[in-house]
């Protein structure tokens, strides 16, 4: 019994010490019949597991390489690394069964990449470099080195690009500040274009707005002179009836006078003469019609007697036709 005991201590003695809780900043790598694979569960095996930080893993290197005509340059380029969970066996061919696997594969990383560097900038002129230009060309190699090295790249940063040769690198920077004012020397030149040509554009619109603008108003005064000419039209066609209806008036009453001359006494041009007969010198009345007194009136009465004359006459032939007329008893 004591027998089993011990053996039972032993063997949970042993479960403990061999089995560990897995992290979870952990990749518990083993290995099976087709290959490595990772554990999914909280407790694994230390002595067939491989645990592999996922954390990132920076490093900085600094690439010596050359461009055409054996011009030396400095690159110095940053990288952020971590295990790949789909290159596992990449990882381990590069960095061994070890917890610093990624540490391993990432020394080969650098050297891999400090090839990549070289191989570019030798094809080209030093002019021709930028940070872009590498940048771009490290990009495109990345699939192969986490294939080859099962690491996966988070960053990739140029930190730097200039030649060793202190000359070249003033004359490159001078050459590039020649450029930048060149260039914003033709971005102020094609804004002054652009703002000539707005402004152009804005004066044209304006002044067809201003056209648009008279000929409304052309329009506009031309309404109006119509509709006044129409008014004044109307004005003077109804002067014209007016005109005609007191020409009509005036010659129906020249007809009635004519037909009978004793209703000009009626008239009020008759009784206006009469008021101004009054204030003729030595007047007696206007209505004395003698011989002596005509002698001392004026024209105007003499007017008037020749009317009032000529209306007595009118009368008697009048009366003369009248009685001739009549029937004889």
């Amino acid at each position: 019994m004591e027998f089993l005991a011990g053996v039972a201590v032993l063997a949970l003695f042993a479960v403990l010490s061999e089995y560990r809780f897995r992290k979870s900043d952990y990749l518990i790598v083993y290995e099976t019949k087709a290959g490595l694979a990772t554990r999914k569960g909280r407790l694994y095996p230390r002595h067939f597991s491989l645990p592999i930080r996922r954390t990132t893993h920076s490093m900085q290197l600094t690439v010596d390489a050359s461009a055409k005509g054996s011009l030396e340059i400095r690159v110095k380029i940053g990288l952020t690394v971590a295990a790949s969970p789909d290159h596992l066996s990449a990882l381990i061919r590069a960095g061994g069964w070890n917890a610093d696997a990624v540490a391993r594969a990432a020394k080969d990383m650098e050297a891999h990449f400090q090839g990549f560097v070289k191989s570019h900038t030798e094809q080209y002129e030093i002019e021709a470099l930028s940070l872009e230009k590498i940048r771009e060309h490290l990009n495109e190699k990345i699939p192969m080195s986490k294939t080859s090295l099962g690491l996966e790249v988070i960053s990739l940063t140029i930190l730097s690009f200039e030649p060793v040769n202190q000359q070249i690198s003033e004359a490159l920077r001078q050459q590039e500040h020649a450029r930048i004012l060149e260039q914003t020397e033709s971005l102020n030149q094609r804004a002054r274009v652009a703002a000539a040509k707005a402004k152009l554009k804005a004066d044209e619109e304006i002044a067809l707005l201003e056209n648009e603008l008279e000929l409304k108003k052309h329009h506009l005064r031309k309404g109006q002179l119509e509709r006044e000419s129409a008014l004044a039209n109307i004005r003077v066609d109804e002067d014209l009836k007016q005109s005609r209806k007191k020409l009509e008036f005036d010659k129906a009453e020249l007809d009635v006078l004519r037909s009978s001359p004793e209703l000009l006494m009626l008239t009020p041009q008759a009784a206006r003469l009469a008021e101004a007969s009054q204030g003729l010198k030595n007047a007696r009345t206007i209505v004395s019609l003698s011989p002596q007194d005509l002698s001392q009136g004026s024209e105007l009465l003499g007017t008037l007697q020749k009317i009032l004359l000529s209306a007595i006459d009118s009368y008697r032939t009048e009366a003369k036709k009248a009685k001739a007329k009549r029937p004889v008893e």
